[in-house]
């Protein structure tokens, strides 16, 4: 009981934050939408990315090296569906955290694995896609099946050393403003500002220049500049290519305005956080959290296999019998061939 005083003590400094920061005087209706927005990420979350799991195991057309990182992608965002979410739903129900230090620390903890995994993949995913377009003839054996599974590993590997800093720094902490145990930014202006370039700005580096390649090749190929390279481009190579460059671009900008908030504060926390306006705030981390539902949705607009198998898979759902069946053929099927990483996966 004595080691719980401290976070008791700590409960009461967070209320006197809260009713400092209005949230206390929050309108019911502005509690409501907050709710609304995430029980319809958390849903859509769920839903949406265990399709996409189920859609690559289920479809030989999708089971390719590029997509085991678009599976690991969407474990990355089922994650915070799953324990984090709901934990920010009870405290916006209950006006303040009441779950303890241990969840506090495990919640935030998880959602730092979520969004650190989240642009890790979307990182490797870039590099993927621009070996495959850039550089066809080594891409085989750079993605060979055993080379993927290991570098799925080591984006996971790298994320956990990301977010263990955050345990030593204590710099995972109840914000009243958005009912969530996350990063507090104004633990240290120095680490906030390493955190945003190694967790945001490096990874954008990495990407956007992995993809200006991608679309200087294309616009080469469109104009016959290189007339050679035109069947390593085929179409569904380009609409694969769309596909996972609007992924990063929604990710990056539900994620910009949060991050660049962060460099904000960090410049001089004291002064700077409270000039902060709360409504900026709390729209910036709900527009974070937001994202983690849209891949899914992204990839049922925009490429014809994954539309399918989510139209065949709910289908099924409605089917147990026939539901059972088709995995069991597909998971067969895949044992008895295994398809080349260069696989058409967009026709």
């Amino acid at each position: 009981m004595p080691e719980n005083i401290p976070f008791l003590k700590n409960r009461t400094e967070v209320g006197q934050v809260g009713r400092a920061l209005g949230s206390n005087s929050r309108p019911a209706w502005a509690v409501a939408a907050l709710a609304s927005v995430l029980i319809f990420t958390t849903v859509v979350d769920v839903l949406g990315n265990l399709l996409v799991i189920i859609s690559v195991c289920r479809n030989r057309k999708l089971r390719n090296a590029g997509n085991v990182f678009v599976v690991s992608l969407a474990f990355a965002d089922l994650v915070v569906a799953f324990y984090p979410y709901p934990l920010v739903l009870y405290a916006l129900f209950h006006d303040g955290w009441s779950l303890g230090d241990t969840q506090c620390k495990v919640s935030g903890f998880l959602m730092g694995l979520s969004v650190i995994g989240s642009i890790f993949n979307i990182t490797a995913i870039a590099i993927n896609r621009y070996c495959y377009i850039c550089h066809s003839l080594a891409y085989g054996r750079l993605y060979s099946f055993r080379n993927t599974l290991l570098l799925v590993g080591l984006v996971w590997v790298l994320t956990v050393l990301a977010v263990l800093p955050n345990v030593f720094v204590g710099s995972l902490q109840y914000d009243p403003r958005v009912y969530s145990c996350t990063f507090a930014q104004t633990v240290s202006a120095s680490y906030t500002i390493a955190v945003v370039v190694v967790h945001f700005l490096v990874p954008i580096a990495v990407v956007t220049f992995c993809y200006l390649r991608i679309w200087v090749l294309v616009i080469q190929v469109r104009r016959k500049v290189k007339s050679s390279e035109r069947s390593r481009i085929r179409p569904s190579d380009l609409r694969n290519f769309i596909t996972m460059f609007v992924v990063f671009v929604l990710f990056a900008i539900c994620w910009a305005p949060l991050n660049l908030i962060g460099l904000v504060v960090a410049t001089d926390p004291n002064r700077m956080a409270p000039r902060i306006p709360e409504w900026l705030f709390v729209v910036s981390y709900f527009m974070a959290y937001f994202n983690s539902c849209l891949n899914a949705i992204i990839y049922g607009l925009l490429n014809r296999n994954f539309r399918k198998e989510y139209m065949r898979i709910v289908t099924s759902w409605w089917m147990p019998r026939l539901f059972v069946t088709e995995t069991s053929r597909a998971a067969t099927d895949g044992l008895r061939s295994k398809p080349s990483p260069a696989i058409n996966n967009n026709e």
